[in-house]
């Protein structure tokens, strides 16, 4: 064997392990039982960088950040308040915070008005639209300022109600032959009807709402109810606007 071959040879062995079928990457792992090291503390720069890593990969806002700040300086092991927050801390959290709010990296009217939108998409009224915003930390101001449109509120509604084939969107309606507009009017079965009254209410949507498309006679009822709340809206605008 050529010293090459052999230089060569003994490179491939280290490459592959210590000579008892481990790495020399495995055999740094700790024993069993062995503690883990301390970990390293959390510097003022290091939390600034934990901070800019959360906003960069979550759409958050202020309050969001600063709790994850705050966690993230208790699982270090540091102090406690007796509110649970750690000592010395929270002005240096809200310090970076106010920083990256500043600088926009973190933007609560932003995050409001994108929630609101997605939550809108999805079907869900005014009332779980304020919940989720109240969650995330955005304040009553802001949550006032960004509320969903009347025509923006009811177009949720009826995407709730087609989604989930409710009122005169529903497949198995029955009608009552003995009503004078029984051609016109679909008939739920009243625990059916109930049934899908409660869940609009779970979704966000208030009993005038859910009454009001559960019971539509049609379609063309519940799109009139939306073109006169757009209508409306477009006329307000145009009364401010003179």
């Amino acid at each position: 064997m050529t010293e090459n071959e052999t230089d060569n040879t003994r490179k491939s062995r280290q490459s592959k392990g210590n000579g008892f079928g481990q790495s020399k990457r495995q055999s740094k792992r700790r024993a069993p039982g062995e503690p883990r090291p301390p970990p390293k503390p959390l510097t003022e720069a290091r939390l600034r960088d934990l901070a800019l890593h959360y906003a960069a990969k979550y759409a958050t806002t202020a309050a969001k950040v600063e709790s994850y700040l705050t966690r993230k300086i208790r699982e270090r092991g540091m102090a406690e308040a007796d509110d649970g927050r750690a000592h010395d801390v929270p002005e240096l959290v809200e310090a970076i915070v106010a920083r990256m709010v500043e600088l926009k990296y973190v933007d609560d009217e932003a995050y409001a008005k994108a929630r609101t939108g997605s939550l809108l998409r999805r079907g869900y009224g005014k009332r779980r639209v304020s919940e989720a915003l109240r969650h995330a930390g955005v304040d009553e101001h802001t949550r006032a300022d960004t509320a969903p449109s009347t025509p923006a509120a009811r177009e949720a509604a009826i995407t709730l109600a087609r989604k989930r084939r409710f009122g005169p969107f529903a497949v198995d309606m029955t009608v009552d032959a003995e009503d004078e507009d029984y051609e016109d009017r679909p008939r739920l079965d009243p625990a059916k009807r109930q049934k899908q009254i409660a869940a609009m209410l779970r979704a966000g949507h208030s009993f005038d709402t859910a009454r009001l498309i559960i019971d539509a006679r049609n379609v063309d009822a519940v799109e009139q109810w939306l073109t006169e709340a757009i209508e409306e809206a477009l006329d307000e605008e145009e009364g401010q606007s003179q």
